[in-house]
């Protein structure tokens, strides 16, 4: 997914529930973290979806309102929508809770702007040392992919990385461990 096409899917998913500040916590919102037109590497970006969510904090619902808001995005443009379909890539409505999150993140989340003149919207991305510590933290082979593809471009440094994954329960903390050793692998 590209940039531009991040922010159609947050123009979106803003008009359908309604609110003009959404949360980013999938890999795409990589690309809020680097300068507009850094080179992003492919391992980064290749999901043709968006995973978009209502932060129930920052938008003054209660968690039940978040989660129905995040089943009101996957229904009008998520998998298999007609904005799917005509589009080739689609949002997925999450709840936060989705991710593992690091202490702090809401006090790092990087903006991106999605206006087009008739809709203006704010897509708040993980920083990209806490998603690089929520892709870990998840474990699975293509979040491998991403997390050694950010440490091999310079994109995260492992040593902060580690210090904030310190805070994580077991066995989110192990699964960072684990990235951060398969990232020495293969940068090393």
């Amino acid at each position: 997914m590209r940039r531009d096409q991040l922010e159609e899917v947050i123009r979106a998913a803003a008009r359908v529930v309604e609110l003009d500040d959404l949360v980013v916590i999938g890999s795409q919102a990589i690309l809020a973290a680097l300068p507009v037109g850094r080179a992003v590497p492919d391992e980064a970006i290749r999901s043709v979806e968006a995973d978009i969510a209502v932060d129930a904090i920052t938008a003054r619902v209660d968690s039940l309102d978040a989660s129905a808001l995040a089943d009101r995005i996957d229904g009008a443009i998520g998998q298999l929508s007609h904005f799917h379909r005509t589009r080739a890539y689609y949002a997925q409505g999450v709840e936060v809770e989705t991710a593992v999150l690091v202490d702090g993140w809401r006090d790092r989340l990087v903006p991106i702007v999605a206006d087009d003149g008739d809709r203006r919207a704010v897509g708040w991305c993980l920083e990209a040392h806490d998603l690089w510590i929520s892709k870990a933290a998840a474990g699975r082979e293509k979040d491998g992919e991403f997390c050694a593809a950010l440490v091999a471009h310079g994109i995260v440094d492992l040593d902060e990385g580690r210090r904030r994954a310190a805070t994580l329960p077991e066995p989110h903390r192990s699964r960072v461990e684990g990235a951060v050793a398969r990232s020495v692998r293969f940068t090393g």
